[in-house]
């Protein structure tokens, strides 16, 4: 079984990049983000109807790293240290050596590699770190610059689940995409 331990909170860097740990400093951003439909379009959660949500959303992150069941990354500019974007793993199945990798970046930075670049330390971490047997994804069909990026990280589509969950009335989609550790 892992034993995943979050503390001290692993801050990574990369060339451009900061990933760090979230506060509730980051709640305006995040809200931002997570009240976009746009944005939100292919995360089958509901929206931020308020900053509170925003709140409730960095409590839940923070509580999951508590326990050592999860954790995310606030991605971040290195001269900057404002939320641009998220990363992290946020259901660890510890004792199949298994993590969900999820990820959201604000519209204004994306197609300039920022996310590439963030997965790239973030399976890394997973790999080397958490010695994680397999890393999964699970996306929308639909979720195009999603899906490029995981086949661009070499993961394997494993699943398509038709009309799998419901949500805001109708039935939708999930896609399964893994990546095996590469001992």
């Amino acid at each position: 079984m892992l034993h995943p331990v979050f503390n001290p909170f692993p801050v990574l860097t990369t060339e451009r990049l900061v990933l760090r740990r979230f506060t509730h400093d980051d709640a305006a951003d995040l809200f931002e983000m997570r009240s976009n439909e746009i944005v939100m379009q292919y995360i089958h959660r509901p929206i931020n109807k308020t900053i509170d949500d925003a709140v409730g959303l960095i409590n839940v992150i923070e509580e999951l790293l508590s326990k050592n069941d999860g954790i995310t990354w606030c991605i971040c500019l290195k001269n900057s240290n404002k939320y641009i974007g998220s990363i992290g793993f946020w259901r660890i199945e510890k004792d199949n050596h298994r993590a969900e990798i999820g990820y959201l970046l604000n519209p204004a930075y994306q197609g300039r590699g920022i996310m590439q670049e963030a997965v790239l330390t973030v399976i890394d971490y997973g790999f080397k770190e958490l010695k994680l047997h397999s890393i999964e994804a699970r996306v929308s069909p639909d979720n195009v610059a999603s899906v490029n990026l995981l086949l661009k990280n070499k993961f394997i589509r494993e699943a398509y689940f038709k009309e799998d969950h419901l949500f805001n009335g109708r039935f939708e989609d999930t896609m399964i995409y893994s990546l095996l550790t590469q001992t």
